[in-house]
């Protein structure tokens, strides 16, 4: 019987857990602000971490820059706290990277609705 996980996909689950609760309770940088993971991808032979970000409440892309700056600076301190966390042999190299995947779901969604606006207009303006 195969399976049902792969090994890789168990970790990135419980780096994902463990990621958000050392950015809640033990990074202090000012510049991250309210950091949340959306996905952690992990290489097959588990040695690269991708850590998916999105931040809440930052619209500006410069500061989402300096943000995403200081996460991939303090990546070797998270590594370090997440190998007294976690039962491995080695934890994958951390590389964070902003999740697009919200913004371009709000902008599907918006033209969604004006596409829905204007259909509506032409059905009121046709009868």
């Amino acid at each position: 019987m195969a399976r049902e996980f792969k090994r890789s996909d168990r970790v990135a689950d419980a780096l994902q857990r463990e990621l958000a609760e050392l950015l809640r309770t033990e990074l202090q940088d000012p510049r991250v602000g309210m950091a949340n993971i959306t996905a952690v991808e992990v290489s097959r032979d588990l040695g690269v971490a991708k850590v998916f970000v999105t931040f809440i409440g930052e619209p500006h892309t410069e500061r989402r820059e300096e943000a995403l700056s200081a996460l991939n600076g303090a990546a070797g301190f998270l590594r370090a706290r997440l190998g007294e966390l976690m039962r491995m042999r080695t934890i994958p190299r951390l590389s964070f990277i902003f999740d697009v995947s919200g913004e371009r779901s709000q902008r599907v969604a918006d033209l969604i609705d004006l596409a829905l606006a204007s259909d509506s207009k032409k059905h009121a303006g046709g009868d």
